[in-house]
């Protein structure tokens, strides 16, 4: 897909930064600038702290003119606010975004994500994103419009040009065991991180309770690095809020902090098949039992205490406690549950 307001956000911040630049070689104070434009004090301030919607050109021109700025550094400043007065998708979710977050996600090139308790927003099925929204105190409405940008947020993973970025994610499994929604719900969100970790551009990771806690990180943070020597920054996910942190020294140690969580979890390639494996467990436990023919083990015990098998269903074999019926069953792939079995028969488990 292509995104007309591409770059926008990017060539915004980079136009305010050169504007400092400039101020800075002709020697004035921002307040100097006011003076001489006849502006209202604190403006230029403004327009250098990149705190502006749309910069207006007639203004741009008053600032490169008496800056002194010709030739092609002059085209350069010229072509970044065009570039920045483009009108993003999101201004339109201005009661969800209250700052430019999603554009700066919107131009990224690399967006790394380390989620301790969540999955990522890019990543989240819409059952996932309505369950996750639920949770909270916002109105139904504030929620179907927070759904409606998030999904849209995640149409940059699904661009087919040379913008698409790359994605690398640290997830936990504490994330992934969650009980929310239906089982299906759950089923097919690890199915569709699976199929999203098989991508080209996504690099997924599950960090799981054996590996432990990440070292040096325990929020939601999303790091999002742009072309040329635009510099990285970093969102710091909060439940009300997403923070930004530009600090240089502050975004560095985010990013040893993410290569570190990275380093303690599994490989991508096993993080692919351990959501298989996950997804098909969640299959399984989803058979329906109505029509289970119990039969008691064999060997079965004085006290009435045994194993229930039924082995009837299509493809699975299933467990239940006879004393405990109503707790629920283990269902078991039939090639498997053959292979324990001929296992056990060879005296391969301690029973």
């Amino acid at each position: 897909m292509s995104d007309d307001a591409y770059g926008a956000t990017v060539a915004k911040r980079r136009l305010a930064r050169r504007l400092v630049e400039l101020r800075l070689d002709t020697g004035y104070t921002a307040n100097h600038v006011c003076d001489i434009l006849n502006w209202g004090r604190g403006k230029v301030g403004r327009f250098e702290a990149n705190q502006w919607k749309r910069p207006e050109m007639s203004d741009i021109r008053d600032l490169v003119r008496i800056y002194g700025v010709d030739g092609e550094a002059r085209d350069e400043i010229e072509d970044l606010a065009v570039r920045g007065r483009i009108r993003p998708w999101w201004r339109d979710y201005g009661e969800i975004f209250d700052n430019e977050f999603p554009g700066y996600e919107n131009d990224a090139v690399t967006i790394y994500c380390y989620m301790p308790l969540v999955l990522p927003g890019l990543l989240q099925t819409p059952s996932y994103i309505e369950a996750a929204f639920k949770t909270g105190p916002r109105s139904p409405a504030w929620r179907s419009k927070a759904l409606e940008a998030r999904l849209r947020r995640q149409e940059v993973l699904e661009r087919t040009d040379e913008t698409l970025p790359e994605f690398r994610a640290v997830i936990t499994e504490a994330s992934l065991l969650y009980r929310w929604g239906s089982p299906a719900d759950q089923r097919e969100q690890i199915e569709h991180l699976a199929a999203m970790s098989r991508r080209r551009n996504v690099t997924l990771r599950v960090q799981r309770f054996e590996d432990g806690p990440a070292t040096g990180i325990c929020s939601m943070v999303n790091i999002v690095g742009f072309p040329g020597d635009e510099p990285t920054l970093v969102f710091v996910e909060t439940d009300y809020s997403v923070e930004e942190v530009s600090k240089p020294e502050s975004v560095a140690g985010y990013l040893q902090s993410f290569e570190r969580a990275s380093y303690h979890a599994l490989e991508p390639r096993d993080t692919t098949v351990y959501l298989e494996t996950l997804a098909k467990r969640m299959e399984l436990q989803m058979t329906d039992l109505s029509q289970a023919v119990w039969r008691k083990a064999s060997l079965s015990a004085h006290n009435g205490g045994c194993v229930e098998i039924a082995a009837n269903l299509p493809g699975v074999t299933a467990v239940r406690d006879s004393k405990r019926p109503e707790g629920g069953a283990h269902v078991i792939d039939r090639a498997a549950f053959a292979d324990f079995l001929a296992d056990a028969r060879q005296g391969r488990y301690d029973l």
